[in-house]
């Protein structure tokens, strides 16, 4: 029996033998095909990497190319911007050079102007003061008041020797010494006697000022009204009116209509010092210097 296994473990053995030789050889040759497909997909993924690399520094190159552009046009940019604003510079510069040079001429002008006008008003007092005084020489003396009388002149003409010139200066020196009454009757004796002359409106504005040195703020107020509607054309003392009849409003605690006043002056004579007061009036009062807008109220 064990001659017999021996036998046909001898028999069998070449056949096992062939069998693992050929599982092997079949084995080697998946790890030969294995290899070869590493190494092909090896050579794929190098040759990928290779282009993505040069599209890569392609990518950069191209970038690199746009900043060096972009830099080119920003300094170009720059250098153009700066040759304009040369050539521009001069140009506007001169303009406000010539700018300048007509304003100081219009300033000549202008003062030439007030120069001129103030010659006329001394030329129109001195002509009021001739008739005057040939009136006065015309006329019968008039005869000396009771000793009952009231202080000031109620006379149509002045006594003799008295002229516009004399008599306003006379007003204001004694208002400066705030001698208020004397000064009051000689303002108003001015208007009796020479209303008609370049003085009044300042005599009128006068007496309106008087009154609110004296507290009677109505007065005052009725005083420069009387002034803006006698004189509308005088905008040298009627802005001083407007200023000084807002502050008189003020002083009755009537603020509403104070700041109408103060708008009034602002919009009809922006450029002067009393509506640079108004403003500061208005600022002080927590105002705007323009009108707020209508609030659509019906009228009852």
């Amino acid at each position: 029996m064990r001659l017999t296994r021996f036998v046909l473990v001898a028999a069998l053995a070449p056949l096992v033998v062939f069998a693992q030789r050929k599982e092997v050889q079949e084995m080697q040759r998946d790890v030969l095909l294995m290899q070869d497909q590493v190494r092909t997909l090896q050579r794929t993924v190098d040759e990928k990497m290779s282009a993505l690399t040069v599209l890569v520094q392609q990518s950069l190159d191209a970038a690199n190319k746009a900043n060096t552009a972009v830099a080119l046009m920003e300094r170009q940019l720059d250098d153009r911007l700066k040759g304009q604003e040369k050539s521009v510079a001069a140009p506007v510069a001169g303009l406000g050079a010539k700018v300048d040079a007509l304003a100081d001429e219009f300033r000549f002008v202008r003062e030439t102007i007030n120069e001129l006008n103030s010659k006329m008003s001394k030329l129109n007092t001195q002509m009021a003061d001739v008739s005057q005084t040939v009136a006065t020489i015309q006329a019968p003396p008039a005869p000396p008041p009771g000793p009952g009388s009231a202080g000031g002149s109620s006379s149509a003409t002045p006594p003799p020797g008295t002229t516009a010139d004399s008599l306003y200066r006379a007003a204001l020196q004694d208002k400066a010494t705030s001698k208020y009454d004397l000064a009051l009757q000689q303002f108003l004796d001015f208007l009796r006697w020479y209303d008609n002359t370049d003085l009044a409106p300042n005599a009128q504005f006068h007496i309106g000022d008087i009154y609110y040195a004296q507290g009677n703020y109505e007065k005052a107020i009725e005083s420069f009204n009387t002034q803006l509607e006698k004189y509308p054309e005088n905008a040298n003392k009627n802005a001083d009116a407007l200023f000084m009849k807002g502050r008189s409003l003020m002083q009755l605690g009537r603020r509403s209509d104070a700041a109408t006043e103060y708008r009034a002056l602002i919009q009809k004579y922006p450029r002067t010092e009393p509506a640079d007061k108004a403003r500061a009036e208005l600022k002080n009062m927590g105002l705007s210097a323009t009108a707020p807008p209508a609030t659509g109220r019906k009228k009852k």
